[in-house]
This record gives structure tokens, sequence and C-alpha cells, in this order.
């Protein structure tokens, strides 16, 4: 049995040779006005500045900061890290190139804790807006009003809601469904998701809290790449659920489904996962509905994987 949380929140910070920006997180940090919260960070190999950095923070920091550091293993790695070392009831991550709010984790707590305590124990998470570095909103906002009550499938296909958004989870919830640890390489955070979609629901709260910065290409962490060779078997793995929860909304949304479906066969053609796994993964794992979508997409998936594979033509596989 797990011990009672020394912190209402654990803020997580996955980086990877992010010393030019991680003080945009310590900032922030700084300036919360809520303060019961512990800061975890998990240094996926950076070779800059970072661990200098981190040591900085660990003697300046007036709240608990823990600082993790692991050979270059992808944030799928550094997440599944940072839920066994949480000590708080819920994880948030903030990425190494952005910054919130001052009151951010007040908000955050606030929501979390404004869910009626009887119906509580049926929400993992709390998700809010972001807002660019000029105050706009980035991507679409929520439906309804102040809030709704939905789960992330249902959010992006059936009310097609894009762009970026950011909250926390319970960390009871996170250590049930953790990444896949024998897929190398990059596995999209989607399939940690959908797996908590079929069993808890998430407030989708109208309140923009985080500070996205678009001057950043990469991800934060190493493992996402352009050619999508390297990453395609993790792609599959993370894609393959998402897309069997999808399919029941594509009358809701037929070109972001259809799209989905398209590019989940075009990352199964770049893999190199064997013929069983590929047939559980585009078969024996899919709805019917899902599976539907796999046949009538196929052409627009291999032509895909032919434009890949021409324009990659030189390169090898990592």
């Amino acid at each position: 049995m797990s011990s009672a949380p020394e912190f209402s929140i654990t803020v997580f910070t996955p980086v990877y040779n992010r010393a030019s920006t991680l003080p945009r997180v310590w900032e922030s940090l700084l300036a919360q006005t809520f303060r019961d919260f512990e800061w975890l960070i998990v240094d996926d190999g950076s070779t800059d500045e970072t661990p200098e950095l981190a040591a900085r923070y660990l003697q300046q920091a007036p709240f608990p900061v823990r600082y993790f550091r692991q050979e270059n293993q992808h944030k799928k790695v550094a997440h599944n890290l940072a839920v066994r070392e949480a000590r708080g009831a819920v994880m948030l991550a903030l990425d190494s190139d952005d910054r919130c709010v001052p009151n951010a984790l007040e908000r955050l707590w606030w929501h979390w804790n404004n869910i009626p305590e009887a119906e509580r124990e049926q929400f993992s998470a709390v998700t809010v807006l972001c807002q660019d570095e000029d105050g706009q909103i980035v991507g679409d906002r929520f439906p309804g009003g102040e809030w709704i009550d939905s789960t992330s499938t249902e959010i992006t296909y059936r009310h097609r809601v894009r762009g970026e958004k950011w909250g926390f989870h319970r960390l009871d919830v996170l250590r049930r469904f953790s990444f896949p640890t024998n897929v190398k390489g990059y596995v999209p955070e989607s399939y940690v998701w959908v797996q908590i979609d079929r069993h808890y629901k998430t407030r989708y709260v109208n309140e923009a809290l985080r500070i996205y910065y678009r001057d950043q290409y990469d991800s934060q962490i190493t493992g996402m790449t352009r050619d999508p060779r390297p990453a395609a078997n993790g792609a599959v793995v993370g894609t393959a659920p998402e897309l069997c929860a999808a399919a029941r909304y594509f009358f809701s949304d037929p070109k972001g489904v259809g799209k989905l479906a398209a590019n989940f066969v075009r990352l199964l053609l770049h893999s190199t996962l064997t013929l069983g796994e590929k047939l559980r993964f585009a078969w024996t794992d899919q709805s019917w509905a899902a599976r539907l979508l796999i046949l009538l997409t196929a052409p627009i998936g291999l032509a895909a994987f032919l434009r890949d594979y021409f324009r990659h033509a030189g390169k090898h596989r990592s």
C-alpha cells in the first residue's frame, strides 16, 4: 500500500539540453502563490549546463527540489521514473521551455477541489488552457461554459478541440498506467491518456494558466524526429489504442479520425514490429469501426509511407 502524499502537487519537469530555458520554470515556481508542492527534475542525459543549473536550484529553492539524471532513454522512461518518485497527490508536467502564471498551482488545486467530494473518485485530472507569451489563447477553448467533464478522446474527436493544453493527473492513477519499457524510442503520451480515459473523467476548464512559448521546435526531451522511421515502433504502440477509442467519433470528426487512421497505416508500414505484432495492433486489438477505417485509409497511408521512404532513402534506421 502506498504511503500518504507529502504534498498536494508534484511538478515534474523532463529536460534534455535546456539550460537556456529551464530558468523559465524556476522563475515561475518561485512566483507561485500556492506553496504545497515539490519540484522533480528528470534529466535525460543532458550534455549542456543543465546539471549545474539543477544543483544551484537545489541549494537556493524555498521549496523541495529533487534532481534525477538518467542515461538518454526518452521521455517515457523519465515519466515512469517521476511517477515512481513523486510524493504529491497529483503530478503536473511543466516542460523545461515554458512558464505558468503566478497563481497556476493555486487555481489548478482549487478546480480539483471544486469537484464534489462524492464524485471526485470518478476523476483523474484537471486540464486547462494555455496562452502564448503575448497572452493569446493557444488552440481552441473547451465547449460549454466555464468547464466540461469529459475524456481526452471525446474532447479531441467529438468536440474537435485542438491545440496545447495543460493539467495534472492523480498520482495513484498514473501508477496504474505506465509507459511500456520494452519498446525502443519514443512512445506518444496518448498511450497513457487513452488507457486512463476508459476508467476516469477529466475536468476541462476554460482558464489559461500555462504560458506556451513558440520559440522551440523540438520536444523538451529526446525522442521526436522529423524522420518517422526511427520512432515508428513506439508510435504504433501509442497510436493503436487512440485509434480504437477515436473510431467511434468518426462521424463527428471524419477528417481528424481519418487522418489518424491513415497515419497509423503509414507508421505500421515503417515499423520493424513482427508480423504477429502488426496484426495484433492493426486488427486483433481494434474495434470493428477502427478495422474498417484502417482498410479504407490504407491507400492514403501507403502513399504517405512511400513518400517518406523516398524522401529519407539515404538514411539508416537508428
